[in-house]
């Protein structure tokens, strides 16, 4: 296996794309109409609940800006809302390196673009857990897979992306981009990195917790046969 080393980025980003996923929608009526005011141009891409959270937030602005995940990859959402973002479209954006040529081919060949900044938190599986009662089954469902993926995916590419996975943070990286145009900066974008391959090892941490308290005879118990 060939790694790229890449020697020559760009201080600053323009946050031009924007991709939304989210569980919990606080802070987001404030922070992306602030993201719209920076760059009228901004494309948001986003998927169910969200999709139509931020639909009521931008209103008539939505039109022409905010685009579906499943309209941008050509793939509908699988039932349930399993598979929505696992998609080549999605992770070439994220994980594309702008100064490589054969990355930029691979973008004009699929039709995609980078993506510059993801807004994703996790499904709330500790919090569905800490609930009295609760089955091996319902556990099971609350464990995230498209969340951790785009997160990492945007955090190992700090060199471009901004991965943004606590809306105590919305705020600042607001006022940062304000104070520069719409830009993110390296020293930004590598904070974010850290808390969020933080935030991704602590979730599954307590999944991998949860998953040594069931026995085998537990999860069974949840399942006809």
């Amino acid at each position: 296996m060939t790694i790229n080393t890449v020697e020559r980025i760009d201080d600053r980003v323009q946050v031009r794309h924007l991709l939304v996923s989210v569980s919990d929608k606080s802070g987001l009526d404030e922070f992306i109409p602030r993201l719209v005011r920076l760059n009228p141009g901004l494309r948001v891409f986003s998927t169910g609940g969200t999709f139509a959270h931020l639909e009521k937030i931008l209103g008539a602005s939505a039109a022409g800006r905010l685009v579906q995940v499943s309209d941008y990859t050509g793939q509908p959402e699988t039932q349930g809302g399993l598979v929505k973002t696992l998609d080549f479209k999605i992770y070439l954006g994220l994980l594309t390196e702008t100064y490589n040529e054969a990355h930029r081919s691979d973008l004009g060949r699929t039709g995609s673009v980078p993506i510059d900044m993801v807004v994703v938190n996790l499904y709330p599986f500790r919090q569905t857990i800490a609930r009295a009662g609760v089955t091996p089954e319902q556990a099971r469902g609350n464990i995230d897979i498209g969340g951790p993926c785009m997160i990492r995916a945007a955090a190992k590419n700090f060199i471009r992306v901004a991965a943004l996975v606590d809306p105590a943070d919305y705020a600042s990286v607001a006022a940062e981009l304000e104070a520069h145009g719409g830009q993110t900066s390296l020293a930004l974008r590598f904070r974010l990195a850290q808390k969020a391959f933080a935030h991704t090892a602590a979730y599954d941490a307590a999944i991998a917790e949860y998953l040594g308290t069931v026995t085998a005879a537990d999860a069974s118990a949840c399942y006809r046969r």
